[in-house]
This record gives C-alpha cells, structure tokens and sequence, in this order.
C-alpha cells in the first residue's frame, strides 16, 4: 500500500520522472516568449498542453522555481545601491572592482546568483532562467503564491484517450465572475418618473375618449351591419307586442 507516499509515479522510475519535468518546466517558461518567426510559433504564449496528472505534478516544480526568482529580487534591489554604471574593463570599472564598494555589492547579490544557480541545476537552460529571472519574478512579485492554474480540457488524447490538460500561467485571461448589483436610482428621478405617469381620472378618461374615437372611426360596412341587427332586433319586439295584444282580444 501506498500511505501517506506523496507524488505519482507516472510509469516511470526516478531520473526519468526529473528529466521530464524539466523538459516541461522548459517548455512551459519558454513559452512565455513567441518568436513570430518560428515556424512552429506558440499559438497562446505561457501554456502547454498534457495529461491531467502530468500537469498536477508539474504545477510545485513550477511553482517553486517561480517562488526562488521573487526571492532574488530583494537581493537585487538590495545590490543596486553598490553597482556602477561603468562599462566593464574601463579605469572606473577597475577603479570600482578594487574598492570597498564592490565587496558590498559583491555580498548583496551573492544569495540571488546563488538562486540562479539553483534554478538552474533544476532546468538545465540558459534561456528558461533568464526568462524566469527578468520577466515571471517581476510579474509575479505581489502575488504570493498560486502562479499558476490546470484547466481541463473535453477533448482526450488521441491513441489511449487520456484526460488531457492544460497547464498556463496565470495573470492573463483570467476567468473572472462579476458580481450583479441592483442599479442605483436617485430621488430626483423618481420624482421625475411619478409627475410623468398619469393620474387614475386622466386615465379613464382617455379610455372613455378612445371608446368613442374607435366607434367614429367604423368603417362605412361595419355601420351598415350595426344598423341591420338594430332594425331586427326592433321588428322582433314589435312581433312579440303583438302576439301579446291578440292574447288579450281573444280572452
């Protein structure tokens, strides 16, 4: 049984499972750059795509790497108060290489280039560290963790159907949920929507006034019709008051 033994194995043994996080690692800081003249240029820049668990364990690797580049800024910063801004082999440069000065900035920026090179003992490429050190470190700098997120992806692998994933650095294209709010109406609109909305007399009053605009406004065969059934309804009344006259006779 596998208790409280952390990290998955992968199919693979020790020194195979840290090459190819390292060879992740590398793709997805280089990725960060788009050369738009590659040929095989990346379509979105600080993502690759892989299985659901690769991209699981690649996250700490990642993670902790982006973590040591935050941690040598202050160092940096630190440093630059000692630097010089001569160019290197030049009297001042000398001049400024023998001084006390130099042996300050010397001890400041001694724990980021030892971070540097921890960084890269780990990824083993030039580039991927500059790029960790001089772009994601300064990105990243007021953000205290979480760099970044693994997203699912519907479709699966093509050949065994693995859940695939993609792994991408956060900060851009983020999925934000906005919150709904009610809209805020002023007094003074309210004021105006109520002296613009008619009182009850008025309103029955062009209820009464459309009434009679609409029977105005008959057409001359619809008042032909009307005048029809007025004239049978007359004549069956008349009918009817005359039967009841004969009934009277006769008894």
């Amino acid at each position: 049984m596998r208790h409280r033994m952390r990290g998955r194995k992968l199919g693979r043994n020790a020194a195979h499972r840290r090459a190819m996080f390292r060879n992740m690692a590398t793709s997805l800081i280089r990725s960060v750059r788009v050369d738009d003249d590659a040929p095989n240029k990346q379509r979105v820049p600080g993502r690759i795509v892989t299985t659901v668990a690769k991209a699981k364990e690649l996250r700490p690797f990642v993670e902790k790497l982006i973590t040591m580049a935050r941690k040598a800024i202050d160092h940096e910063d630190r440093a630059e108060e000692f630097a010089t801004s001569a160019d290197r082999g030049t009297d001042d440069w000398k001049s400024w290489r023998t001084s006390e000065q130099w042996n300050r900035w010397n001890q400041a920026i001694a724990p980021a280039v030892a971070l540097r090179r921890r960084a890269f003992a780990r990824l083993r490429n030039r580039d991927a560290v500059d790029i960790l050190f001089d772009e994601l470190a300064s990105r990243f700098e007021d953000r205290p963790g979480g760099y970044t997120r693994v997203v699912r992806l519907a479709k699966v692998r093509l050949g065994d159907a693995g859940p695939q994933a993609l792994i991408e650095f956060v900060g851009e294209r983020d999925r934000t949920r906005l919150a709904r709010t009610a809209p805020v109406v002023d007094e003074s609109e309210e004021s105006a929507v109520e002296s613009e909305e008619p009182s009850a007399s008025e309103s029955e009053e062009e209820s009464e006034a459309g009434s009679d605009s609409a029977g105005e406004g008959e057409t001359p065969d619809a008042q032909a019709a009307a005048q029809t059934d007025a004239e049978t309804t007359d004549e069956s009344d008349a009918d009817s008051g005359s039967e009841s006259e004969s009934e009277e006779e006769v008894k």
